[in-house]
């Protein structure tokens, strides 16, 4: 699939399938035919009574807007009509709403406030703009290395060749993907819906509303190939040193290839996009040098890996440990599993849900629809949560929530254990946080409680503590039996771009500066002291409320280009953030952070480093860091020019 133009009329009636539009209409979300309906007829009484979407329950998506079966089949047969009028070459009656007006739309099929200002994002995301124009040239070309090949870097490469500006991309694998790479072990998917986990510039044909591990493989690589990336890629290479040569104003680049051999690459501009989860955490386990089974970690998976009969033991109860434990459960033939920690996890009504094949065709022919279908779930999955997550100092019971919605999100959350436990309540004690709800990242429940009922399958709420041979020890001395170990333990998040060393301006060393795993970073992209040096998916980008990384990263590389376009403007060799403006940035950035949940007193969580400090996730809404990145200010930058050796002032 390729982005289409998401309002101009098809003129190509002839080409449609009826038969299978009708049935994609007939299976669609109505809450957003309704707001395809505003647009293709102009006539706002279709988000008026009687038509008015009702509010749907949690995560679900709320197909029939809550309405009975006559308004649906009304709705359903208007839509029908005006999307072959559309087909037919009849243009949108209301194609531009107004920003304010967007916002009111989404607000009355999601039967909740959303503020005026997510319009600007709406406008966007549907492209009911015409682009900008495309940025001048540089009369000296630049080359610019972008580290690493997952999501991140796949984005920067694609944003480098719309600018026209070579690149080389190395990566550490053998392909592209990144942690879709990795990890493949079973039941790997994502934990956002498909349109918000999909690139703005290359839609795709999704299967599931919740994509596996396979097919989000497929898409990432399907994308570099069609974009030409495959051209510019060095694979199973590590960047080991990238330091800055300030009599050049340039970037070099010190790479290892498998057999250990070094080589040097000069490049005007630096990418990092190594991302947060490539390295693994692995826990110090007393003895389990001496455990006489396999041990392995999630991202490591191997593919003749026999389950079948043998004793498990699941060290973990985040993320990956909810994904891979319900997929393996009926194939082993007893399973442990470690868990010190307790998670809140949500209902998943759509886990493994197909996407119906003429709801598929109807995004593809009519892409208003799945424009629409995005922003009703980017706002439920990304901000809709988040105004209720600032702790309250009058609320009078901290421990278990930071205010009264937060409290009520622990009542609801508690019902949905409760049923998904059954007859076994006696778990209750073991798996119920006794923390507020999201002060750690939601978990989506891929029927982790169920699985915790089967008769085989065992839970220690504390931690491996000691392996010998193949007996397993838990903190206070309960003992098991294992023939494998899977460490479902995440990730090293805090300690960002620590797999290889940045040495920039004056010999300014970036992990020093960072004070190890201290990571700050401007808009989560630029830190002062190294210039031409871009950072994706950087400390304090990714959104602990809930939503799509591939946003946050496309608003990164989008704040990333105008600056690189500001600089050949300049025409200026180096271009780096004001120390002042950095610091002001973190300090803003801390602040917000300290009336959230997740600095909530007495809790632990993946977000933090080892001094408490949030590193990993954003204190901002997400239209709030997409209007932060929309352009850069000049007054924020330094900018020079190695041929005089003097700043280009440009500085307030």
């Amino acid at each position: 699939m390729t982005a289409q133009n998401i309002t101009e009329p098809g003129n190509r009636i002839d080409t449609v399938d009826h038969v299978r539009l009708r049935d994609g209409v007939n299976h669609a979300n109505i809450p957003a035919l309704l707001l395809c309906l505003v647009q293709m007829t102009g006539h706002k009484t279709w988000l008026e009574s009687p038509y008015a979407p009702r509010r749907g329950r949690g995560l679900d998506d709320n197909d029939s807007g809550g309405l009975a079966d006559d308004l649906q089949r009304e709705i359903r047969d208007a839509a029908y009509s005006a999307i072959v009028a559309w087909l037919n070459g009849c243009p949108l009656a209301l194609a531009r709403p107004t920003n304010k007006q967007l916002a009111e739309m989404l607000s009355v099929s999601m039967s909740e406030v959303v503020p005026d200002e997510y319009g600007d994002v709406v406008a966007a995301s549907l492209r009911l703009d015409p682009p900008a124009p495309p940025p001048a040239k540089s009369d000296k070309p630049l080359k610019a290395i972008i580290i690493g090949g997952g999501i991140s870097g796949i984005c920067a490469a694609m944003e480098l060749r719309n600018l026209g500006i070579g690149y080389q991309l190395f990566e550490k694998n053998s392909e592209f993907g990144g942690t879709w790479f990795e990890n493949h072990y079973p039941g790997c998917g994502v934990d956002t819906p498909n349109l918000t986990y999909t690139f703005a510039n290359r839609p795709s044909d999704w299967t599931r509303y919740f994509p596996g591990q396979p097919e989000i493989e497929k898409y990432l690589l399907d994308t570099a190939r069609e974009k030409g990336l495959y051209d510019n890629v060095t694979f199973n290479v590590k960047v080991q040193r990238a330091e800055w040569n300030a009599a050049t104003n340039q970037w070099k680049v010190t790479i290892a290839a498998e057999d250990g051999t070094e080589s040097e690459y000069i490049a005007d501009i630096v990418i990092s996009a190594v991302g947060i989860l490539n390295m693994p955490q692995i826990p110090v386990i007393e003895g389990i040098e001496s455990f006489t089974g396999q041990v392995l970690h999630t991202s490591n998976w191997p593919d003749d890996i026999d389950l079948a009969g043998k004793r498990v033991a699941v060290i973990g109860n985040g993320a990956s440990a909810m994904q891979v434990v319900p997929a393996i459960a009926d194939q082993v033939g007893a399973m442990t599993i470690f868990a010190r920690s307790k998670q809140w996890a949500a209902p998943f009504p759509q886990f493994k849900k197909p996407v119906p094949e003429g709801v598929r065709y109807l995004m593809e022919t009519f892409p208003l629809y799945r424009g629409w279908v995005e922003q009703r779930l980017s706002w439920t999955f990304n901000d809709r949560v988040h105004g209720t997550l600032f702790r309250d100092p009058d609320w009078p019971e901290p421990k278990r929530a930071v205010n009264a919605i937060n409290d009520g999100h622990r009542e609801y959350f508690t019902r949905y254990v409760q049923e998904e436990l059954g007859d076994r309540q006696d778990l209750l004690p073991l798996v119920l946080p006794d923390y507020p709800p999201f002060a750690k990242r939601m978990l989506l429940d891929n029927g982790w409680y169920r699985t915790l009922r089967k008769p085989h399958v065992q839970l220690i709420p504390e931690r491996l503590a000691k392996v010998h041979g193949s007996t397993l020890s838990s903190g206070s001395g309960q003992q098991v039996e294992a023939d494998i170990i899977i460490l479902a333990t995440g990730y090293q998040a805090s300690n960002v771009l620590g797999s290889y060393d940045v040495i920039g301006r004056e010999g300014r060393v970036l992990r020093e500066f960072w004070e190890g795993d201290n990571a700050s970073a401007y808009l989560g992209t630029l830190v002062p002291g190294f210039p031409n040096f871009f950072i994706l998916l950087g400390p304090n980008v990714g959104a602990g409320h809930g939503g799509s990384m591939i946003r946050n990263i496309e608003s990164q590389a989008h704040y990333a280009m105008r600056i690189i376009e500001m600089l050949i403007a300049e025409g200026a060799t180096s271009v780096e953030v004001r120390e002042d403006v950095y610091n002001d940035y973190v300090s803003r950035l801390d602040a917000a952070h300290e009336k959230l949940v997740w600095t909530h007193p007495g809790t632990e969580n993946w977000y933090r480093n080892s001094r408490g400090r949030v590193v990993a996730i954003t204190p901002w809404r997400n239209d709030s860091f997409w209007r932060m990145t929309r352009k850069a200010d000049p007054d924020e930058l330094t900018f020079s020019d190695a041929r005089v050796g003097e700043d280009i002032e440009q500085t307030a």
